[in-house]
């Protein structure tokens, strides 16, 4: 039976992707597997910069003073390396979520840190709008798409300060001016790669400021001038990192993805609505074209409901417990085919209730 994988992370693969990559375990350079070559051999240092390469092609940045780094750690990491680089005395945060609120921890260990605005208070179910950025402080950081609430920001402010995102779920799902930023982070397990890299995008006239003493292993600017090759990267992850993103060079990139996810996100969010069974956690608004949050209005029909996705082949389902009820994660190998598959569920509940 056909799987249809609405895990929150790591995502569903191309099934191409995840072909290339098996075959790379067994035989990459001359019958060596690609998990036991040195990591500075040609073979594996052409992967690197084509992966880097393609992730500045994708996002629109090439020649415009940006770097890629694919880094180990995860978000939860760069959450402490973004303040260790560019926070001086003060930074502004939206605090829209979990991730947003484990950002603000880590960065407060370093100096003063004001939320701009938040929505705790509403256990994260929308984006603030209509706060104002200091000027005088050394960066902003919001979190673009919320995987635990079901929300994304549809819009960022026009920034007077350096504008620092952390884009972990939904990074190359949609088009955007990606030059309004000035450092993005992402964990590779949703939309790129499996998980053990982190793709990390910063314009280099940002660094350098801080009059701190950075570690070597915490420094943007050291593992720039290495080529992302400071230490032993992950070479498993940044390889199916980079077939992820010439699958969707192929495709027609970003522009031809954000068709199709939005198509997704029309189909379950109609379900959603039209369907007396179920309501949607997000305002509407703010809901995430990757992560459809959603419960049931009668709880007694949980039973019944999660045997029949079950049944029909559907995996990863069920809502973070800050939530409950359920979650639809539709990143972007995960097929139109597959959420037509779970509506079917949806509308089926509701026939029989």
């Amino acid at each position: 039976m056909k799987k249809h994988n609405f895990s929150a992370g790591p995502c569903v693969l191309p099934k191409s992707v995840i072909q290339k990559a098996s075959e790379a375990l067994i035989n990459f350079d001359n019958g060596l597997s690609l998990i036991e070559i040195s990591h500075r051999s040609k073979p594996f240092v052409d992967v690197m910069e084509n992966a880097r390469a393609l992730a500045l092609e994708l996002l629109g940045l090439e020649g415009k003073g940006y770097k890629a780094l694919f880094l180990q750690g995860g978000a939860s990491t760069q959450f402490l390396m973004v303040a260790l680089n560019l926070l001086e005395k003060r930074a502004g945060y939206l605090n829209t979520g979990t991730w947003s609120d484990k950002a603000i921890k880590e960065a407060k260990i370093y100096d003063d840190i004001y939320e701009v605005a938040s929505s705790k208070s509403a256990n994260f179910n929308y984006i603030p709008k209509g706060y104002d950025i200091p000027e005088d402080y050394d960066y902003f950081h919001c979190t673009s798409n919320n995987t635990i609430f079901g929300t994304q920001m549809k819009s960022f402010p026009d920034s007077p300060i350096p504008m620092v995102c952390d884009m972990s779920s939904d990074i190359f799902s949609r088009q955007l001016d990606f030059t309004q930023f000035d450092l993005i982070y992402a964990g590779a397990q949703k939309n790129m790669g499996p998980a053990g890299t982190t793709l990390v995008v910063v314009k280099e006239d940002i660094l350098g400021k801080v009059s701190r003493k950075i570690p070597s292993m915490m420094d943007y600017k050291v593992h720039i001038s290495k080529g992302s090759m400071f230490n032993t990267p992950p070479v498993f992850a940044v390889y199916t990192s980079m077939l992820t993103l010439q699958w969707l060079k192929d495709l027609g990139g970003i522009k031809a993805i954000e068709e199709e996810n939005e198509k997704k996100a029309r189909l379950i969010y109609s379900e959603i609505d039209l369907n007396p069974l179920f309501k949607g956690y997000a305002v509407k608004e703010d809901r995430s074209i990757m992560n459809a949050t959603f419960t049931l209005e009668n709880e007694n029909l949980k039973e019944t409901f999660d045997a029949m996705w079950a049944e029909a082949g559907i995996n990863g389902l069920n809502g973070h417990r800050s939530v409950g009820g359920y979650r639809a994660s539709m990143y972007n190998a995960l097929s139109l085919d597959s959420v037509k598959a779970l509506v079917e569920v949806m509308s089926e509940l509701e026939r029989k209730a």
